[in-house]
């Protein structure tokens, strides 16, 4: 989609995109630009293409993400930087820039959101802690910038990432204000922030009023309150004497506490009249893990918002998930701007433990906690190895003076003669140096244990890497005989290019609505931005019902074709029999006579003998197994292990015009409706009537 509106935006004008309303998206509604594109991807796109650079817009689109996974490394180098050091802050733009959960969005043709905004995200951390180091109005001005920025281009991994910034830093400037750690630099760092950020975010077309009136904003508005009122009060402390001093404090947090009251009855009235107490669906989801599978299926359906798991962690950033707590030691005690990085990790690491997809969050924390831990060991055991190798060139000298002296003791050596005029080092006493160094022979084990776990970590990574290059509509698979490439989507996708009419309407789940779109140019139905949720439902509805009904749900939509993926024949696993009961869920949730027990057998959605009269009959079941019967004779699906249950059947309304060469996509075309005679109709209906009322002796009554 971000593609599509590049495309447009060079066209007519990226500021013009905001107003366009293509119905190629979501048909009939259509889908407005600029109320569900944030902009920033696009505009940055459009800003390297207007270089006069002689590249074309695939080009662009492509290379945008590695560059700015450059960038992101220069943030990360920077941020740990003005935490740590310039060790420190190498070691983690290493570690970042081959760190598989960043990989996956920064790989070249990746181009989303994502692999824009981690860059804006590191920056705008860096920018607020070189305010809080510095007190300088010209960083806080950039922060506001940055963050801006971050908001025309990210909403937490496309919904969200912005509202992280936005109530992380006011959770560390309370948490400073409480730990008594308020100074005039804190005041500046966050104050401008607040009110440059807000007005600028209200600005993009997503956004809007959204910035002041949703709850995930209120926080940052109360911490503005707050330290404002400290400010105050260290003001008022600093031009009054102590006795006077108390009054005014008085008179101030009266005044304080009451504007604080009237502001929270005020959000609590706006917030009490809403359903969701004013917070999105999917924050939501991300406060309470179980939300989303309760009210909101189409969001739990997605596999990248599923819990991860440990051995997901170990995948996403390996070795880094055991530095992390020796980088949080090495911290202690926590200065203002330490603490914020520990927050960072803490906050980062609870979001991913809800979602896959925030593991990208994750990523930059891990990395600048890991290079400060790997930075501080590397210091502790060279510098043990270099005070070992003076010790025992100290001592050497020394065993050779002794022999000099006992040889000859009347005659100076030269170094005496030299002495004055040499400056001397400074002198390390033997009990510090014993606390600052380690045995010479373990410092060395553990350097080479290091980069044994540096080595196994740069071959992890470039193997995920080489996973993540591989794209995902070309599907491979290692056998016996080689490498197996399985290009059916790209075959079906050319199909519907060539032989349907540009004017056809195309149904497929949501999955593929992007695909269709970009590759067969056609209209389809739904599509992967989920902004309206009963469109989609009504889409799952159509496949979890009976053949006839789905036919009249997709004929009102002036649906012409079908797609199904299919992986029963070659074992592909992704295929829509196994995404089927969140289709059930999804429709069920908006219309009621859609119910997930009446395609369970057991509490399990089973295709063979066992599945339920509604499983077997449904349009899914009925488009996925069309003759498939006729490979093997007895239709065993690869990806279930088991045998279908209803083998042989036929299609009244819908009629196959194509299957890939794997069986992994299957186009189905609606048949026309029947022609009905309506002169015939109605007087046999007639003379039905008539029969009926001479036999009953009344005439039925009309129940329209």
């Amino acid at each position: 989609m971000e593609y599509t509106t590049f495309g447009i935006g060079l066209m007519i004008g990226p500021e013009s995109t905001i107003f366009k309303f293509p119905l190629s998206n979501r048909y009939p509604l259509g889908r407005v630009i600029g109320g569900t594109v944030y902009p920033g991807l696009t505009l940055t796109a459009g800003y390297l293409n207007s270089l006069s650079i002689p590249l074309s817009v695939e080009t662009v689109c492509v290379f945008t993400a590695p560059t700015f996974s450059v960038f992101a490394v220069w943030a990360t180098y920077l941020l740990t930087k003005e935490v740590k050091g310039a060790g420190a802050g190498l070691t983690a733009a290493a570690l970042l820039a081959i760190v598989p959960s960043y990989i996956s969005r920064s790989v070249a043709g990746s181009y989303d959101n994502e692999s824009v905004a981690i860059f804006a995200l590191i920056f705008t951390f860096y920018l607020y802690i070189k305010t809080l180091n510095t007190g300088s109005l010209f960083y806080a001005t950039l922060n506001a910038l940055a963050y801006f920025y971050m908001i025309t281009i990210y909403f937490v991994c496309s919904w969200g990432g912005y509202t992280f910034i936005i109530n992380l830093i006011p959770m560390h400037v309370l948490i400073c204000i409480i730990a008594g750690h308020y100074s005039l630099r804190l005041y500046i760092a966050y104050v401008p922030f607040v009110i440059l950020g807000t007005l600028l975010a209200s600005l993009v077309t997503v956004v809007g009023f959204n910035a002041v009136m949703t709850s995930e904003h209120f926080a940052s508005f109360l911490v503005f309150i707050l330290i404002n009122v400290v400010g105050l009060v260290h003001y008022i402390k600093g031009i009054l004497s102590p006795k006077m001093f108390k009054v005014a404090v008085t008179l101030v947090v009266s005044a304080g506490l009451i504007f604080c009251c009237a502001v929270i009855a005020v959000l609590i009235a706006v917030i009490s009249s809403r359903p969701t107490k004013g917070w999105s669906g999917r924050s939501l989801s991300l406060l309470d893990p179980t939300y989303a599978s309760k009210y909101i299926p189409i969001i739990a359906s997605v596999s990248e918002h599923q819990p991860p798991t440990w051995p997901t962690y170990v995948m996403y950033i390996n070795v880094l998930a055991f530095f992390v707590p020796a980088g949080i030691a090495c911290f202690l005690p926590l200065t203002d701007t330490s603490s914020f990085v520990v927050l960072y990790l803490v906050t980062s690491a609870y979001f991913s433990g809800v979602m896959v997809r925030l593991m990208l969050v994750l990523a930059p924390a891990a990395c600048i906690m890991s290079g400060i831990a790997l930075s501080a060991a590397f210091d502790v055991f060279t510098r043990s190895i270099k005070f070992s190798l003076i010790g025992t060139s100290q001592s050497s000298q020394a065993d050779a003076g002794n022999a000099d002296k006992s040889e000859e003791p009347l005659k100076e050596r030269p170094s005496q003669i030299k002495e004055e005029n040499v400056e001397k080092a400074p002198i390390i006493s033997e009990r510090e140096r014993s606390l600052l160094t380690l045995p010479m022979e373990a410092s060395i084990i553990a350097i080479l244990l290091l980069m044994l776990l540096g080595a196994f970590y740069v071959a992890h990574c470039v193997w995920m890497a080489e996973a993540y290059s591989t794209p995902s509509i070309v599907v491979t698979s290692h056998s016996d005989d080689g490498l197996d490439v399985f290009d059916d989507f790209r075959e079906a996708y050319a199909w519907l290019s060539h032989n349907t009419d540009v004017d056809d309407k195309v149904a497929s789940w949501w999955d593929y609505g992007y695909h269709a779109t970009s590759m067969a140019n056609r209209t389809v139905i739904v599509d992967n931005n989920t902004w309206n949720n009963t469109h989609i439902a009504l889409v799952g509805t159509a496949m979890s019902s009976p053949e006839k009904a789905a036919w009249e749900i997709f004929n009102s939509l002036d649906v012409k074709y079908v797609v199904i993926v299919f992986g029963g024949l070659i074992g592909y696993p992704s295929d829509d029999i196994n995404k089927f009961l969140w289709m059930v869920r999804v429709g069920g949730g908006v219309f009621p006579h859609i119910r997930e027990p009446d395609y369970l057998r057991d509490g399990r959605f089973r295709i063979d003998s066992m599945a339920t009269p509604t499983a077997l009959n449904c349009l899914m079941y009925k488009l996925s197994y069309y003759r498939f019967v006729e490979i093997d004779g007895k239709g065993f699906d690869r990806v279930r292990q088991t045998e279908i249950g209803k083998k042989y059947f036929k299609l009244a309304h819908f009629e196959e015009v194509f299957t890939t060469q794997h069986w992994m996509v299957r186009i189905y075309k609606l048949k026309p409706p029947k022609n009905r005679i309506r002169g015939k109709t109605k007087r046999s209906k007639l003379k039905t009537n008539l029969t009926s009322s001479k036999r009953s002796g009344t005439q039925k009554k009309n129940r329209w």
